[in-house]
């Protein structure tokens, strides 16, 4: 199932990027009355998205908003005919640089907000970029727009006038962009990725004449890219766990709105997970959650996990009887209890939490580093049936199952 999700989180740039690509060969098609129209594409978007990651004080995404939108301010100051003449080269150049520049940055950075003193520091920065611009230009500085020109190597010969340091730029922007989602799974670090693919298409068109409309249409799909990506990253936060990444209680609630007559809830709880957090720590309780979580998103049967709350997780089987849905628990439960979680010396805190008469951990805590942690789970199951009608009586009544399996000794499933 997570691993689904993983692929499916390159649909949504995927799909822009494909019908930016069919838009640019239609709109080339357009009579010159319509033509004028898809200019203002880019502003609508790059509006629309500012204004929803400051809305939502999603600061990286507000300012790549700002580096797109200066790019767009100098497609229509100095690009529009191509690259003919010293400004207009100096000016593809500095874009071709400083737009992945400034997309790697903001991906590799965390969430800072942007009315603050980190929006101050990014906003300068930006301001600094286009002022290195300007002075180019005015100085004249042809020698150092021709180096920037000049390619990193002669072994390859590119279709295309964005130089070589601008693609390969581009290239490692999208190889840490992409990185950084794998490790994150954040919409808005793949956001990025597809952006800088998007403006790098932009940017062929610019210097391509008559693919004018490439530059139009794929500008407007960086930018829309991006504001997609504030929305996905609002659901996540209104709809999934932080820590364990799983759908959490809302998402819940909304699933149990739509179940239909048939259907089995499992509420599962880790056992002795008070005891894990105060042997161990909290950052080990977090590991175990987030390892259990992810051994609960795996479950066959079409369960769909959420995390309940503390230790607590529920599973939802949609048009199954309890008969069917037991032994893909049970499986659950025989892989939560032999997979277990191995300790890292990291992972053990130097001292105890603090609690009355708790002594320091010291020397032992270092020398636990490599030993294998038992995690079991015990599970609850119960099904709809005309005395258990809604969702909520089925679920306290796969919640009292729990505490049968509890109090039959734990790491087993009830009904």
């Amino acid at each position: 199932m997570s691993s689904l999700r993983g692929f499916a989180a390159f649909a949504v740039p995927a799909a822009i990027l494909a019908a930016a690509y069919a838009l640019a060969a239609y709109a080339a098609a357009l009579p010159p009355a319509y033509l004028s129209l898809t200019g203002h594409a880019p502003v609508l978007v790059l509006a629309l998205g500012a204004l929803l990651a400051a809305a939502f004080q999603r600061g990286r995404i507000f300012f790549a908003m700002v580096t797109l939108a200066i790019a767009w301010l100098a497609y229509r100051g100095y690009l529009s005919g191509g690259l003919s003449g010293f400004a207009a080269r100096a000016v593809f150049v500095s874009l071709c640089l400083f737009v992945p520049i400034n997309f790697m940055a903001l991906a590799l950075t965390r969430e800072r907000g942007i009315f603050n003193l980190h929006g101050l520091l990014r906003a300068g920065i930006i301001a600094l970029e286009c002022g290195a611009v300007a002075w180019l230009i005015a100085a004249g500085n042809r020698e150092t727009v021709d180096w920037l020109y000049q390619p990193l190597t002669t072994a390859l010969t590119m279709a295309t006038r964005i130089p070589q340091a601008g693609l390969t730029l581009m290239a490692a922007g999208v190889v840490t962009a992409v990185g950084l989602w794998w490790l994150s799974r954040s919409a808005i670090d793949l956001a990025f990725a597809g952006a800088i693919v998007a403006w790098g298409i932009a940017a062929h068109g610019v210097a391509q004449p008559d693919t004018v409309m490439t530059h139009i249409v794929f500008s407007a799909a960086a930018a829309l890219i991006l504001a997609i990506a504030v929305l996905q990253d609002v659901y996540r936060m209104a709809f999934r766990d932080e820590l364990t990444g799983v759908p959490g209680r809302r998402a819940l609630n909304e699933h149990l709105a739509r179940l239909g007559r048939r259907y089995v809830i499992a509420v599962l709880d880790i056992d002795h997970f008070k005891k894990f957090n105060d042997t161990h720590g909290h950052d080990v309780g977090d590991q175990v959650l987030k390892m259990v979580a992810t051994r609960i998103e795996r479950v066959r049967g079409g369960g769909s996990a959420y995390r309940f709350g503390g230790e607590e997780f529920v599973i939802v089987f949609p048009g199954a009887a309890a008969a069917q849905a037991l032994p893909h628990l049970d499986a659950l439960r025989i892989d939560v209890a032999n997979h277990g979680l191995t300790l890292r010396a990291s992972e053990r805190p130097l001292q105890t939490p603090a609690r009355t008469n708790a002594r320091p951990r010291t020397a032992r805590s270092a020398r636990s580093g490599g030993k294998k942690l038992s995690v079991t789970v015990s599970i609850g199951v119960a099904e709809r049936t005309e005395k258990l009608a809604t969702p909520s009586a089925v679920l306290t009544a796969a919640d009292k199952a729990l505490y049968r399996a509890k109090r039959a000794g734990r790491n087993r499933v009830s009904r």
